[in-house]
């Protein structure tokens, strides 16, 4: 029983941390990325929808994106979301492919990656933190309905403490690894 919450715990942590270094994978220095578009939300007929299921996105070059949506009327909203969602992004349509270049990696530009960065490894910290209290959640219910002793539940949740905090540690590495590699020019 308790193994198996532990064992459910560790696997779910992991995958938040998995989710984290993939997000940052997408946060490029220089070079144009698709994936950084990827959280972007359109206003679809009154429905929140991500970007890449109205429109496909291309690289046009090195350093510029393309997104070419499927309907014609969507390319003002589509334009909006991207200059919206706070990535610093400033696209331009042209007939029907919006443009977005990537702006040169400016001091200013490498801070607000470092915020963007940043809130990515708190949400992880957060999805660490609410994995730990379903754990614990859980270990209450089993004790509640006498499948474990109150040692044995406390053993448990001291585990799963030093699990959160192993991976909020690893968390924490994975973003000052991204900062510097942020920082370097």
């Amino acid at each position: 029983m308790i193994a198996d919450v532990k064992k459910t715990a560790e696997q779910k942590m992991n995958k938040s941390l998995e989710t984290l270094k993939a997000d940052f994978g997408k946060v490029r220095t220089g070079r144009a990325h698709t994936g950084i578009l990827d959280h972007v939300m359109v206003d679809y007929y009154g429905n929140p929808t991500l970007v890449n299921q109205v429109a496909s996105i291309t690289l046009v070059d090195a350093r510029t994106i393309g997104v070419q949506p499927f309907e014609k009327n969507m390319i003002s909203p589509v334009e909006k979301a991207i200059r919206d969602a706070d990535l610093g992004l400033n696209p331009s349509t042209n007939g029907n492919l919006i443009r977005v270049p990537m702006p040169m990696l400016t001091e200013e530009r490498r801070r607000d990656l470092i915020k963007v960065v940043r809130g990515e490894a708190e949400n992880a910290k957060v999805a660490v933190r609410n994995i730990r209290r379903d754990a614990n959640e859980h270990l209450k219910k089993l004790l509640k309905d006498k499948e474990v002793s109150e040692d044995e539940e406390r053993r448990a949740q001291d585990d799963v403490q030093k699990l959160t905090d192993r991976f909020v540690a690893e968390i924490d590495k994975a973003l000052q690894a991204k900062e510097s590699d942020l920082m370097a020019v």
